[in-house]
This record gives C-alpha cells, structure tokens and sequence, in this order.
C-alpha cells in the first residue's frame, strides 16, 4: 500500500472523498504517476496535484482512471460532480486556490515517495530535479502555438504549420504539426505511416500525427503532445463517425486512408 501524504486539512469533505477514491484506484492499478500520465494523456504534475487535492481534476481523467482500474465510472463521475460543486462553492472548507498550488507545490520526491520501490537515492535525486524544475516553470509556463498560412503559387495547396511548445513538467517530447498535402494526401510531419494501428495508451511521433490530421479535419484532440488518452480517443471516434467508419477509438489502415485524405 503507498504511503501517502496527508490531504490538506481545508479541503472539503466532497473533494476529500474523490481524492481518497482516486488515490484507492491508482494503488489497485499498480501504476507509477509516470505510467499513469502516459496511459491517460495528463502529466505526472497534474496527477500529483489531483492525488494530492490541490486540484480538482477534470472528469475525462477521473473516467480514465476508473476504466485503468476496472471500476465501472458512472459512481464515480458522480462523486465528481458532487465534488466540483463543492470546489466551485465550498462550505466545509476552503479549496487551495490553483495559483497557489504553483508556489507551494511540495518537492516530486515526496510525491514519487508514495510509489512501491522509492530508495532514498532515488528521492534525493528526483528532489533536485524537482528544483530545477520549478525554477523553469517560473520562467515558461505558457504554451505558444503559431499557425502560419503559405500560398504556394498555383493555388493548390496551402501549408499550414503549427508549433508546439510544450510547458516544462510534461514528460512528452515537443511535437510540431507541417501540414504538407502530398499526391492528394495529408502529412503532418511526424510519420508517414498508413496502416500503424494506434489506440488508446499509445504515444510517440505517430500518435502526434493523428492529433495533428484530427485537428486539420476541425476536430480537436487536445494538445499535440503525442500521448494517445481519453481526449484523442474521443476526437478519433468522432471522426470516424463523422466519416462513417467503425467507431472504436483505434487509428487503422481504414481510419488512416481518412485522416489522410
């Protein structure tokens, strides 16, 4: 069982009853903070703060984790309701304002403590990078996105580019959308692939690539970070409706031939 930090005394009573569930459902699902950032799309920072009751977190991830650890998540959606009334409109305690938890956010060693196999050396060194890390965070923490429109001449195609750069903290590499129409084809930059199956838990430059051709075809999948959860799984869903294709959440030949275009 992890050892966990105690939860703010202020909180209320609503929200503190989501955390300990929350907290019960990453223990039974046997998962790092890591391993579950990267199975639900959100970041080990944010993770830490919604298992730490500093932030209420939002009801896509709350789904997510009961479907990580097998629970059915229609009770415990509605325990999140209950609990953001509570966070909107406390009155058994005071919730601790998201511009604090910044300042005041306790050192990732002490987070990663909580997690089976945590040695001394380990925390210590996670404590520095900890450091380091909340001193960027200081300096960068917005997410800039610059759309650039191209007309290439004979007016066939246009190149439509979107930087991403990534707040400090997240564990995923930054990934970049250059849409580029290529023989009547879409390609994004990150992998020309046409059969890679890609579903939910997945990640790396093809992933990036679906959320980049998600948003060219006016459905957003979240950020482009590269991490396939519950966000892009939704976006892929709806465009596999939208294109009268099965819907089953998973980028296949069919659904890439879609995308693509």
């Amino acid at each position: 069982m992890s050892r966990w930090k105690a939860l703010p005394t202020e909180l209320d009573p609503r929200v503190r009853q989501l955390a300990v569930r929350l907290r019960r459902l990453k223990d039974h699902s046997g998962l790092s903070v890591r391993q579950l950032a990267a199975r639900t799309g959100y970041s080990p920072k944010s993770w830490e703060r919604y298992l730490g009751g500093r932030s209420l977190p939002p009801r896509e991830a709350v789904e997510a984790l009961a479907l990580i650890g097998g629970e059915d998540p229609t009770r415990l959606l509605a325990l999140h309701e209950v609990a953001a009334d509570a966070w909107g409109n406390p009155r058994g305690g005071t919730p601790v304002p998201e511009t604090a938890v910044m300042e005041t956010a306790p050192p990732e060693a002490e987070i990663l403590s909580a997690e089976p196999g945590g040695g001394g050396a380990r925390s210590l060194r996670f404590a520095i990078v900890a450091g380091t890390v909340a001193l960027v965070l200081a300096v960068s923490s917005a997410v800039l996105v610059t759309w650039r429109l191209m007309d290439h001449g004979g007016g066939t195609a246009d190149e439509t580019t979107t930087t991403v750069t990534l707040t400090a903290g997240t564990s995923a590499p930054a990934y970049s959308c250059r849409l580029k129409q290529v023989d009547g084809r879409w390609y994004a930059g990150n992998s020309r692939t046409r059969n890679a199956t890609v579903g939910y838990g997945d990640s790396g430059p093809a992933v990036a690539e679906v959320q980049c051709l998600l948003r060219r075809a006016g459905i957003s999948p979240g950020g482009i970070d590269g991490m396939f959860g519950p966000l892009t799984q939704g976006a892929v869903k709806a465009f596999q409706k939208q294109a009268r294709l099965d819907v089953d959440g998973v980028v296949g030949p069919h659904t890439w031939k879609a995308l693509r275009g």
